[in-house]
């Protein structure tokens, strides 16, 4: 009884947000193109011959490239710049009367962003393919059911870091700043940029025990077919998200406890 009533609320908050999206689909687009940062950095590989330095074929890296870009697009987060706004805005004091944390209502909203944006991403790449037919290929359904748990995975990850970033407003009105700092590391060290396994040897050395590679890169190979490490991929990604979902708890408890003590 109580589960078919949690499952009632949330299926309802998500037809609402969706809803909401909905009446934002030119701008939901005007994001979708801004996120072709990937086909950028591919015109830049191949231009240069860069690929050759680390064995993959212009395909396979085309292919690497537009996974990317999917992969980005739906991971991409903002909860910190709308919790920060909903702080400055005194909306908070009424969400933490309700029932539900305040956050579940920001991850509907990204959901139902992302369903809202799902057309326009498949546009782009029907484009991309008109320009790079070599590149189509259809990947085996196992792979593209794994692919999709892992950008999932990958979107619970910066939902986590954003949301933990976003409990700083409790005690500052500019934790978006914070996540600006973060969004820095975040752009080079994904593999948005680049593939990870083009870095340094002693980049490499470091970067696979941070949550960076597993956010665009490993989902991206994964999903175009190039080499890489599935069960340790995925094993990670689960592993960062139980290292970061305690964190946040213990901030938004901490944060929380301030914020009503001072009396909001």
């Amino acid at each position: 009884m109580i589960s078919n009533l949690i499952n009632r609320k949330i299926f309802t908050l998500l037809k609402v947000q969706y809803s909401n999206m909905l009446e934002y689909r030119v701008e939901i687009a005007l994001w979708a193109i801004s996120g072709i940062i990937p086909f950028f950095m591919l015109n830049i590989w191949t231009n240069n011959n860069l690929n050759e330095s680390i064995n993959i074929s212009d395909v396979m890296l085309s292919r690497y490239f537009l996974c990317a870009f999917f992969v980005r697009q739906f991971s991409v987060v903002w909860v910190v710049f709308s919790f920060e706004e909903d702080s400055l805005m005194g909306k908070v004091s009424p969400y933490l009367i309700q029932p539900l944390n305040p956050f579940f209502r920001y991850f509907a909203q990204h959901l139902a962003e992302q369903i809202t944006r799902f057309p326009f991403a498949l546009i782009i790449a029907f484009f991309f393919f008109i320009f790079n037919p070599e590149s189509i290929w259809i990947p085996n359904l196992g792979i593209l059911l794994l692919s999709i748990v892992s950008t999932f995975l990958s979107f619970l990850i910066q939902f986590l870091i954003q949301s933990i970033v976003a409990c700083l407003c409790f005690w500052t009105e500019k934790a978006s700043s914070i996540e600006r700092l973060l969004f820095i590391p975040t752009l080079f060290l994904s593999g948005l940029l680049a593939p990870v396994v083009s870095f340094p040897a002693y980049v490499k050395s470091w970067i696979y025990l941070t949550p960076f590679p597993y956010l665009i890169d490993f989902p991206a190979n994964l999903l175009s077919g190039n080499e890489t490490n599935i069960s340790g991929g995925l094993s990670m990604q689960i592993l960062w998200i139980f290292l970061l979902f305690p964190l946040f708890k213990k901030i938004w408890s901490e944060g929380t406890k301030k914020y009503t003590a001072m009396g909001s």
